[in-house]
């Protein structure tokens, strides 16, 4: 017996990872497995494996492989109903079906062979770490969106993990743009180390993190990583290689600096953004005083759009592109009142950091290149 409900929210834990899988379609199937007074459920796409437990009253051990979708789709037109599961070989044929009863009504659900749903990769940990899951769900919240989607750079499609002697850092880059996430409160000592993990399935970690406060146990080993927390486990590849040298495109003198309004300077790319050039996306900043001047233009279309922000700028007189894209979603994801916008030449990097909003130990910083032209 189980809680429709519970079934429901424990299905939207891990279903994100089912996709259609017409070479494995055994892979369109939750496997369930009974065991006393608990129920796991797995989902896999074969490249990554969730697995979340729920408290249920069962009479017997086992594990079936039910279908996802009609699966969830059945469960989700109850709000809260007690259910009864049972199991039942059809007589007209080997295979299986899942019985559901509520109060009055009856249903059952064909089942597929469990025994070909893969086994859980063998995961012998190299290293592990502990950290509050709220980091994590931070980092990721700041880095994500800059991972790259080119598979020809596979490294850049994923989050780099680098925990150090003194310092953990989360990294992800494009090539056009890097975002680096510190946490000095957090030391590995003698057991650094380093990962980098594929965009889809810290997306799903990302969304189960986020109402979850308590601790989460990070390990890796050669191809493999897993996250322990709660009720759930992860388990996803790792994509191999060297991560880029991302220290080395950071520039150290950055002399000319702008401090103001997140929300004033995000409003105003917005807006201009409309009238820029589709392709290349640039705005182009100048600055008088403590006024920032922002110039879009579609000559195409003859679209144009002149700006002016107020600001703090402590610097020469500079003439600097930037990808509206990239500074619109940089500025989408902090969280601060006010950021400061580090820049040396029209054609270096600018550096764009949050003033506020920070703990102490905590630090952001994002790099953009310039757009020439």
């Amino acid at each position: 017996m189980a809680s429709s409900s519970e079934l429901q929210k424990a299905l939207q834990t891990v279903g994100g990872v089912i996709s259609n899988s017409k070479h494995r379609p055994i892979l369109e199937n939750y496997l369930l497995e009974f065991n006393n007074s608990e129920l796991s459920i797995t989902a896999s796409d074969g490249e990554t494996t969730l697995i979340t437990t729920l408290g249920v009253k069962a009479d017997e051990q086992g594990k079936i492989a039910v279908p996802a979708k009609i699966f969830q789709d059945f469960l989700k037109t109850y709000s809260d109903q007690t259910l009864t599961l049972s199991v039942r070989s059809n007589p007209n044929s080997e295979g299986k079906s899942l019985d559901i009863q509520d109060d009055k009504d009856s249903f059952s659900i064909a089942l597929d062979n469990e025994n070909d749903y893969p086994k859980l990769p063998e995961f012998e940990s190299a290293k592990e770490y502990r950290l509050p899951a709220g980091v994590v769900y931070e980092a990721l919240n700041n880095t994500l969106f800059a991972t790259s989607n080119d598979s020809l750079r596979m490294l850049m499609t994923g989050v780099l993990f680098e925990f150090k002697e003194n310092e953990t850092n989360f990294v992800a880059t494009d090539s056009h743009r890097l975002v680096v996430y510190k946490r000095k409160d957090f030391k590995a000592g003698v057991n650094a180390g380093d990962f980098v993990l594929p965009k889809r399935p810290l997306t799903l970690l990302k969304s189960n993190l986020q109402n979850y406060n308590d601790e989460l146990i990070i390990e890796f080993s050669e191809n493999l990583a897993k996250f322990s927390f709660g009720n759930q486990i992860f388990i996803t590849r790792l994509i191999d290689g060297k991560y880029p040298n991302y220290p080395a495109v950071i520039p150290q003198d950055n002399p000319n600096q702008m401090t103001v309004s997140r929300t004033a300077l995000l409003a105003a790319i917005r807006r201009a953004a409309i009238m820029s050039n589709k392709s290349t996306q640039q705005i182009k900043f100048s600055f008088s005083g403590n006024i920032l001047h922002l110039n879009a233009e579609d000559t195409e279309f003859a679209n144009k759009a002149e700006m002016s922000v107020p600001c703090s700028y402590d610097g020469e007189d500079l003439n600097i592109g930037f990808s509206s894209r990239f500074l619109t979603e940089m500025l989408s994801v902090l969280s601060s009142e006010d950021v400061v916008l580090k820049m040396s030449l029209p054609n270096k990097p600018g550096l764009l950091e949050p003033v506020d909003g920070l703990e102490e130990e905590e630090n952001i910083v994002m790099l953009s290149m310039p757009v020439i032209g």
